[in-house]
């Protein structure tokens, strides 16, 4: 039995790849969540016996979420649904059962790498067939619906059991449960020298896991232990729970300060690495030495030759505008174009499907390659063993010879979170009106040499995307990027990079904080991030 059901229409949500997100007694709100996804399927054409993947980073409230999907997918005519067992799949195993099944899309239930619980956050999105976020004439139909929607249609059916693998039938539509880590495991099997790398962990190469409580742990557990032979004892947080314990699930050198000081104490193993929320972001820690994201893409690029499944080279490589320079002097050395694109992994869908790159990455954490559509934070990691398994070196020879080669790039980004929205708008307007007199004028000792409002040309689809973020040049490679992010649910982030190239090596031992201090102090010469926040000091730096 199919019902219809009445509903108020949204008036809070803005359009973005990252989905809906938003604390969860909002979800819980009678008729939100179905408005949302019925907003969804509203928005999609020609899907009526096609396949949707569901599955989500077992945050509160990813169960009963994902029964809802069960039944109003089975409402809006949808034939078959693939679900992850106990509901848990990360992202880029979502992304990867999309593609291999050839499904028509998939609905992703995270809030990535942010708190999660009972009056924490929860978050919906839809990733389209190539497995990747939908494009913004989706995100903007989704939207453009959820303002006027007044109905959803739901059918009546028991709860699946999620925790049982298997074929089960709701509503005239094949639900299969199905085991969230064996394809995706597979899929690491074909790009990377496993061999290697259990050769490596069984010389006594140490690696150190922290999955965070979150979505990596059950996949951690497949692939480091029982197929490279990783200790148990050092994966670390391996059991998804709906709190992620009450942490921040999200690896930088805040959230994951156990591993840091981990790795950098006297008994430390030879690698360390974390993931977040729903398994996109990585962290990467080598003995004594933390890598940078942007230094870490870079690096991967550079020596991504050396596992089985890039052996024949990259197409080209891309970063996000605010990541470092450090891959753009990678692919020069290499004679593969490089693209800057906006923050958002939609704009690396368009070039990987186009074969116009390879590998690309976010300062954010967030890297991966063309054997999915979204980050990767396992692959990260699995690409690093490789790495290492290889060259036979530790990560600080691999950072250090890199350094040597390609000159180091001293990187930085600060966040200012939950700020008020006001405030974080009318700092960057009076900074945007600024931009065209900025050019040969000094912020603090660096006189600047351009500042604009970054515009991106899609070489794909000639779509253009303006106001991603203000960039400042300065005299000498340093430079600024000015950036408001939506990816929390409370006020405004406004997050500040920072980065500095040094080409000579005998600089390359500064403490990075103290190197980039000509760049922090210009930001507040040209922000007054005092001024218009209250704010003395930044929430978090990475």
């Amino acid at each position: 039995m199919t019902r219809t059901v009445s509903v108020t229409p949204f008036k809070d949500q803005k359009p973005g790849t990252s989905g809906l997100r938003k604390k969860v007694p909002v979800f819980q709100t009678p008729g939100y969540t179905e408005a949302f996804i019925q907003s969804v399927f509203d928005s999609l054409e020609h899907y009526q016996g096609k396949t949707l993947v569901i599955g989500g980073d077992g945050r509160f409230y990813n169960r009963e979420v994902i029964q809802t999907a069960l039944r109003m997918a089975a409402a809006n005519g949808f034939g078959r649904v693939l679900v992850g067992q106990g509901g848990i799949l990360s992202t880029p195993a979502a992304s990867h059962l999309i593609r291999k099944y050839e499904a028509f899309g998939g609905l992703i239930l995270s809030a990535s790498h942010n708190p999660g619980g009972p009056t924490e956050d929860f978050g919906i999105k839809y990733n389209i067939s190539n497995g990747g976020p939908a494009p913004e004439k989706i995100t903007d139909a989704i939207y453009a619906r959820t303002q006027v929607i007044d109905r959803y249609s739901i059918a009546d059916f028991a709860d699946v059991d999620l925790d049982a693998l298997g074929t089960f039938e709701g509503g005239g539509m094949t639900i299969e449960v199905v085991d969230p880590v064996a394809d995706y495991a597979a899929l690491m099997e074909t790009l990377f020298d496993f061999d290697a790398i259990r050769t490596l962990v069984a010389g006594g190469f140490r690696v150190a896991f922290d999955a965070m409580h979150a979505v990596t742990g059950p996949y951690a557990r497949e692939i480091l232990v029982r197929r490279l032979g990783v200790d148990p004892a050092w994966v670390l947080n391996a059991t998804p729970l709906e709190d992620f314990g009450g942490h921040h699930p999200d690896p930088n050198l805040v959230h994951a300060k156990e591993l840091h000081d981990l790795m950098m104490g006297p008994d430390a193993p030879d690698f360390g690495a974390a993931s977040d929320g729903d398994g996109d972001r990585n962290l990467i820690i080598g003995r004594g030495v933390f890598v940078t994201p942007s230094d870490s893409l870079a690096m991967l690029a550079a020596n991504a030759h050396l596992a089985p499944g890039y052996r024949n080279g990259l197409k080209g490589i891309a970063r996000s505008m605010p990541t470092s320079g450090a891959a753009d002097r990678v692919a020069a050395k290499l004679g593969v174009e490089m693209h800057e694109t906006p923050t958002g992994w939609k704009f690396f869908g368009n070039l990987l499907d186009a074969g116009r790159c390879t590998i690309c990455g976010e300062e954010s954490a967030g890297t991966g390659s063309d054997h999915v559509r979204e980050k990767d934070g396992l692959w990260a990691v699995l690409l690093w063993l490789n790495i290492l398994a290889v060259r036979k070196q530790s990560v600080m020879e691999i950072v250090e010879d890199h350094w040597a080669e390609y000159g180091r790039t001293y990187y930085s980004r600060h966040d200012y979170e939950a700020i008020d929205t006001g405030q974080a708008n009318a700092l960057i307007g009076a900074l945007e009106g600024r931009l065209d007199s900025l050019a040969g004028h000094r912020a603090g000792s660096l006189k600047i040499a351009k500042a604009d409002s970054f515009t991106y040309h899609d070489p794909v689809d000639g779509s253009v995307s303006r106001n991603q973020g203000i960039r400042i040049f300065f005299e000498g490679g340093s430079r600024l990027v000015f950036r408001l992010s939506g990816t929390g649910t409370s006020g405004a982030t406004l997050r500040i990079y920072m980065e500095r190239h040094e080409p000579d090596p005998a600089r390359h031992g500064q403490e990075t904080q103290a190197a980039l201090s000509p760049v922090v102090e210009a930001a507040e010469a040209l922000a007054d991030i005092r001024k218009w926040t209250g704010r003395t000091a930044p929430t978090v730096i990475t």
